[in-house]
């Protein structure tokens, strides 16, 4: 025989120990138990007084339901040293599994003496001193009295003090009535209060239990006839037995009437809070977030309808419970208004939005007020109440943070006074609106704020002014490549263009017809002076047709002669200029006025030669008169 050196010997087995012990650490590790317990027992077997290995073991027979042979492995590992930290956990914890709670109250507190820094014995005291309320009950409500019938005890009493018989010979039985004896008697029908009561602390495994009494009572399946038969009645057994003492363990762990009290007891603690969730503020912004999606998908009524549900919860929870509540509420209503307002329902619009604010205002929430301010300003702007909607968005301006937010708030209160008529107003307004768009340096409400300018300056008659208000606005548009703004803006322009044009047509006719009237009224009166003149040549003596003739010819000055050709010079040029200019269309005020100054020249030249001529022959006539006389 060859020699072994035992310290190489010991050291094999050393290390195969370690290997054994760091399968079965890798199998607990994916919860394969058996495999776990079968490489502890291999490492046992090298080393039987390892004490991790038996507390190890320990921990796998009770997760495979083994709280005895779990018991013996932790006694074991406390057989060298009693004090041994892990293996009085383990102690404390079988006995626990078996139901045994005061007991593994005691180990618990024997290891929390000895390691008062572990929370494991913390726990496990608090879990057992649990255990024994709800199996007992309170030590101050329980009191326990000798009533009721206690013949069943008597009789207990007296079969213990009976001998017993003598044992004879007897013939011995067939192995198939062995295995009949061995075979136990199927337990009576449990009531229907029983199976509810199992069906609770079973839980999920309740139908597990069904299924194998029913197999338990097929006959043929279990036949003891054949092998096969006995080994699936034992497996059977051994399965109904393991949910019998689950059963039973959790039965005296918490009872029907302590699980029923703490069913109450959670249920009053949900009225307390009102259904009110572990973060309500995780809770609310969720669903504010999924409203305002809505919104903007064009969903109002989704929106509407939960909005309307999360409401009904916030208005549930208590103030004390939540600090934000007031704040949520705020949000939510404003929510609300939206939804109406993209309905349409302006009513129902109006009503939250001053929920909203009047809450903001109690609870000086200066965003929620700014926000709330600025919804009514839309929804009166919605319904033609531009006067309010100035009114709400002037007292917003003081809470405005950005450039931009007073941008587009200076551009609505003048579109508003555009709409009232205060053309001032508008284009004051719209200034401000393209500074605060210049500063923020937003392209988009540039052309906006421009557009409101050039709108309010052909309200107040500057023409000229919007003519170059609306250029610009019409090259932001082209640079921004907005095409609808640049038709609009084209439109526009065109338009105006018209009306300088139609307004200097009117303005044309309307100074030729006052200047026909002035010439009207003279001529007028020209001819009520001469009817008032007295007729002075009735009274003069007969003359000779021949020495009339040349009185007259006398009389006649040289300019009264040449009068009409040059009348008619006159209104040869007039025609030749409206040919060559078109008359007065396209032609500049400045112009004009000249031209209509000329005309209005010659014609005093023509009265004043008139006038001279008629006082001339007036005095000739009246020479000659007196010279007949």
């Amino acid at each position: 025989m060859e020699y072994v050196d035992p310290a190489l010997e010991r050291e094999e087995q050393l290390k195969l120990l370690q290997s054994y012990i760091g399968e079965a650490e890798d199998h607990m590790r994916k919860r394969d138990y058996q495999r776990a317990l079968e490489s502890y027992n291999l490492a046992l077997e090298i080393e039987p007084s390892d004490k991790n290995c038996l507390v190890a073991r320990s921990k796998c027979h009770l997760q495979l339901g083994d709280s005895k042979a779990a018991l013996e492995d932790a006694n074991s590992s406390l057989s060298e040293d009693d004090k041994y930290i892990k293996g009085l956990l383990q102690k404390a914890e079988a006995l626990y599994q078996m139901g045994n709670f005061e007991s593994a109250l005691m180990y618990y507190h024997r290891g929390n003496k000895l390691r008062p820094e572990l929370q494991d014995f913390r726990l496990g005291i608090q879990k057992a001193q649990e255990a024994i309320e709800n199996s007992v009950g309170s030590p101050s409500v329980v009191t326990l009295e000798a009533i009721g019938d206690l013949s069943h005890f008597h009789k207990q009493d007296e079969s213990k003090t009976k001998k017993a018989p003598r044992m004879g010979y007897s013939k011995p039985a067939t192995k198939q009535q062995d295995d009949k004896k061995k075979r136990r008697q199927p337990k009576a029908e449990k009531s229907d209060k029983e199976k509810e009561t199992t069906k609770q602390l079973l839980g999920e495994l309740y139908a597990d239990k069904i299924f194998l009494d029913k197999l338990l009572k097929d006959e043929d399946l279990t036949s003891m006839d054949t092998d096969s038969g006995n080994r699936i009645y034992d497996l059977v057994n051994q399965g109904i037995d393991y949910l019998d003492t689950r059963t039973e363990f959790w039965r005296q762990q918490k009872p029907m009437y302590a699980r029923k009290r703490e069913k109450d007891m959670a249920k009053g603690q949900r009225d307390k809070n009102k259904s009110k969730p572990s973060d309500p503020a995780k809770y609310v912004l969720k669903n504010l977030e999924e409203i305002d999606a809505a919104l903007a998908d064009g969903r109002p009524k989704e929106a509407l309808k939960q909005a309307q549900k999360v409401l009904k919860t916030v208005e549930k929870w208590r103030d004390e419970d939540v600090p934000d509540k007031q704040e949520f509420l705020s949000n939510l209503h404003s929510s609300l208004g939206n939804a109406h307002l993209d309905m349409g329902k302006m009513g129902e619009a109006l009503e939250h939005h001053r929920i909203d604010l009047q809450i903001s205002k109690e609870n000086d929430f200066e965003d929620g007020k700014s926000r709330a301010l600025d919804n009514l300003g839309r929804v009166y702007a919605r319904v033609g109440k531009f006067d309010q909607a100035i009114e709400h968005w002037k007292e917003k301006l003081p809470l405005v943070k950005s450039t931009l937010e007073a941008t587009w708030l200076y551009h609505e209160i003048g579109r508003c006074h555009l709409e009232l008529g205060n053309h001032s107003e508008a284009h004051d307004f719209g200034e401000k609106s393209l500074q605060a768009a210049q500063d923020a340096g937003d392209d988009v409400w540039q052309l906006n704020a421009s557009v409101l300018i050039a709108q309010s300056e052909v309200k107040l008659g500057d023409l000229q002014d919007a003519i170059e208000s609306f250029e610009r606005a019409h090259e932001m548009a082209t640079v921004q490549g907005d095409e609808p703004a640049q038709r609009a803006i084209s439109k526009a322009l065109e338009e105006l263009n018209q009306k300088i044009v139609q307004g200097i047509r009117d303005g044309d006719n309307r100074r030729a017809d006052d200047e026909e009237e002035g010439r009207g009224k003279e001529e007028q009166k020209e001819q009520s002076k001469e009817e008032k003149e007295p007729e002075k040549v009735e009274k003069e003596p007969e003359v000779p047709q021949e020495t009339q003739a040349e009185q007259q010819e006398e009389q006649q000055p040289p300019e009264q002669q040449q009068e009409p050709a040059v009348v008619e010079e006159t209104d040869q040029a007039k025609e030749v200029e409206d040919e060559v200019t078109g008359g007065d269309k396209d032609v500049p005020e400045e112009s004009k006025k000249e031209r209509r100054g000329s005309g209005s020249s010659s014609d005093s030249s023509k009265s004043s030669k008139s006038s001279k001529s008629s006082k001339s022959s007036k005095s000739s006539k009246s020479s000659k008169s007196s010279k007949s006389d």
